[in-house]
Parts: structure tokens; sequence; C-alpha cells
């Protein structure tokens, strides 16, 4: 069994252990989710970039409201959109906002930011660690450089030892809010290298690879001498996958972490929905890959049970959801913006028991 494997399964028994704790120590009377709740049984659906963090914050939900259940699959922001709006399930996770042209919920509903995590760029090169340019990265992912050895990476890396292995592009193969933001942060940064578009699908070069959820192309990459794709932290660093560091807006080469991508968040302007965009932030220290991620709900709920059982699991992702994110390799949002989202749960209408 990897290590990593048994820290994340380690870090999770941690997590669910902690309400219990809480209650034991009688701490869990100040939480926002110690009121106990009528039974209820909550579907959503949606982003695989949020899944590691959703199984965490819902099992720890549970031991505090035991009348409630929640059921979160990661079949993709795009499912979840789509399976928002046609009434399919009761929340949706997604990292990316509803575009114009996409079908709409047919009622009012509410983002809500829960964590931001970078989206990395990894590979499978033994022995090489590289940092790597937007412009770099968009010829990779468009087919313009073929092999490890290219001048382009040479460029970005002169002291590295580079083999000629030719380079396998992974990519999603399904509607995608981490293909969305990969592909938005190559359309800002390079957008003379770039130009396949942004969007939750791409039509991708012919001779690349496609796997479902962040956790289906690390598995790829992992498998694949050469190969090199977008994942994001959580699932990549389960995976014992090598990322490189990314040039950012300020000519800095970045590592992945928690750190730069809570700088990135820091800087990114939030719009009066909580919509914002970190991507290619500007600042110093600031990932520029680094992905927003929503919960997204009604605004006017219609089951009394299931209306407040979201309200406090909402609530519950602003209080000790935070404290958890980090365990499982995500960054809390910043406190401006934890304060506007919270403001924002008391605006869910919830009708009458």
């Amino acid at each position: 069994m990897r290590r990593s494997f048994v820290r994340r399964c380690g870090l999770v028994l941690a997590a669910l252990a902690l309400p219990i704790l809480l209650i034991g120590t009688g701490a869990s009377a100040t939480t926002p989710a110690a009121a106990k709740l009528s039974s209820a049984t909550l579907n959503g659906d949606g982003s695989t970039f949020q899944l590691g963090f959703n199984q965490v914050v819902i099992g720890a939900f549970k031991p505090i409201q035991k009348a409630v259940t929640i059921n979160y699959q990661g079949n993709g922001s795009g499912a979840g959109r789509t399976d928002f709006v046609n009434g399919v399930v009761d929340f949706a996770g997604t990292d990316a906002a509803y575009k114009s042209t996409d079908p709409q919920p047919p009622k009012p509903f509410f983002y809500f930011p829960t964590v931001v995590a970078p989206i990395t760029v990894s590979y499978n090169l033994s022995g090489v660690k590289l940092k790597l340019s937007a412009d770099t990265i968009a010829k990779i992912f468009s087919g313009a450089i073929k092999t490890w050895d290219d001048a382009a990476i040479k460029a970005d890396n002169p002291s590295a030892k580079l083999p000629s292995t030719t380079i396998t592009v992974v990519h999603r193969s399904d509607s995608s809010g981490t293909t969305a933001n990969f592909t938005s942060f190559l359309t800002k940064a390079a957008p003379s290298s770039w130009t396949l578009g942004s969007g939750s699908t791409v039509s991708w070069p012919s001779g690349t690879q496609g796997a479902t959820g962040n956790s289906g192309v690390a598995k790829l990459v992992k498998s694949t001498d050469g190969a090199v794709g977008y994942v994001d932290f959580s699932d990549a660093k389960a995976s014992d996958l090598t990322f490189a560091s990314v040039k950012n807006s300020s000519g800095k080469y970045i590592t992945p972490n928690l750190v730069s991508a809570a700088a990135a968040a820091q800087g990114a302007t939030v719009n009066p929905d909580l919509t914002f965009d970190p991507i290619n932030a500007t600042g110093p220290a600031a990932y520029p890959i680094t992905s927003p991620t929503w919960i997204i709900v009604y605004q006017n709920q219609t089951d009394a049970a299931k209306g407040a059982a979201i309200k406090t699991f909402l609530n519950f992702i602003y209080s000790d959801g935070q404290k958890l994110a980090s365990q499982v390799d995500y960054a809390g949002i910043p406190k401006s913006m934890l304060k506007q989202a919270k403001a924002q749960v008391n605006k869910i209408a919830v009708p009458a028991s």
C-alpha cells in the first residue's frame, strides 16, 4: 500500500473523529451544526476537484447530524451543473460558473465558494524536476512540443538533464471544471501559443489521451512513461505524482501548494454573486493555476427538512470544514470571502416545517 494512500486514510479517520471529540468535550454546542435536524437525504453531483474535501467534510458532519444523509457523486462539473438544472440533485459542485450559452437553472440560485487549490502540471519523467512557463505548457498541450528535450523546455530548465522521451498528453474526457480553469490559464497567459480555446470541454489534438475525473488523469499519467496531465493538487499528491513549478504573472516560478493557492485567492476580485477568478492572479507569491470551486444551491428551498439540512451543512463547511481543508490538501477561502459566504447562507429561504 502506497504511503500517500495510508496518509490520506489516516487524515480522513482523524477528520471523522473530530466531531466525536468535540461532542465529548461539549465544544460541539458552539458549532453551527449543533442543532439537531429532522431526517433528510441530500444528493449532490459534480466536481471531482472538490471531491476529496467533500468526502471528508460530509464524514465529519454525519456524527453531529445523524438524521441527515449526504450523498455526493464526482461525475465532473459539467454533469453537476446539468443535473442541477434538471432537478436531479439537491446541490451541485462546480469549478466553473454557468456560461450565458449554458442551459440555465430554472430558479434563482447561489454560488457558495468552499475551498481553493492548485491545478498541477503533473508528469512522469524519472529524476527530473521541471519549471515551466505558460507558453511552454501551451505548446506541450497543443502538440507543438513533442519530446521532453525540446528547446522551449530546455530554455525554462537550462540546468536539467532532459531525455528525448516522447510526450504523451493526458486530459479530461468528461465535461470538467478543471479543464475550464486550466485552459483559461493558457488562454490568459499564453494567447499566442494556445489557440484551442477555453471551456469545460476542448477539442484536443490527435494523439492525446483522455481519462475521466482528476483521479483518472492522475492514474494514466502515473502509468505512462513520458506522460503529462493537469491534475488537482489533492489527487496529484495522493498519487505521488511529480509536478512542475509554473511561472506566474510576476515572472516567478511558483511551486503549487496551499500557501501559493491561498495567495492567488487573496488577490482575486470577488463578484457580488461570490464568483471569483484566481487564475493567473497578480502577486509574486500566487500560483497561477489556482482553481476556485463552489457548491450551488437554490435560493428558495421547497422541502423544509432538506432546506434546513443544506443551510446547516453549509454553515458547517464555513466553520469546522475550513479547518479540515488543509488536512486533505485544500486551502480554505479568504476571511473576507468567508464572511460574505456566511451571510449568503442566511439568504436561503426554507419553508416552515
